[in-house]
């Protein structure tokens, strides 16, 4: 990677962490983030961490039985306000595959504050809409990180 390239973040044990950072684009009149963007700091977070274990999105569009993900379910709770400037961590972490499905768990945290925590349920489907199994090379590829022994 070279230095002007974004970082994906890192990995610890099983849970990825994302550094964030609030700007002024990401609140409202009250200088809070806004609540619909912590989605969006939730779907970086569980972006790069299938990046960063070496899964794209653009080779699963490009597979001879092209897959791609939606978001069936996600619970939210706030927990508490972030505002501009604030350094946040998105830690994801995806704890199981059951059929279509991916079972994910993401906090956002300032420090040792949690801000955000999602409960997240994607499913892998064909490009008609239809809900399929992940594809075998993707089952594979994370399988180490449903592990409580992670990498």
């Amino acid at each position: 990677m070279s230095p002007d390239s974004p970082s994906s973040g890192r990995f610890e044990g099983r849970e990825h962490i994302l550094p964030v950072r609030v700007y002024y684009e990401d609140t409202d009149f009250t200088g809070l983030v806004y609540h619909a963007n912590y989605v969006r700091y939730f779907e970086r977070g569980r972006s790069d961490f299938l990046r960063l274990a070496g899964v794209s999105h653009t080779d699963l569009l490009e597979r001879d039985d092209p897959a791609a993900f939606v978001i069936t379910r996600m619970e939210i709770d706030f927990r508490s306000a972030a505002r501009i400037d604030d350094a946040l961590e998105v830690r994801t972490t995806y704890d199981a595959v059951k059929g279509p499905r991916l079972l994910i768990t993401q906090r956002v945290l300032r420090g040792e504050t949690l801000i955000a925590q999602a409960s997240v349920e994607a499913a892998c489907i064909s490009l008609d809409g239809r809900a399929r199994r992940p594809p075998k090379g993707l089952v594979e590829v994370l399988a180490p990180w449903f592990s409580k022994s992670a990498p």
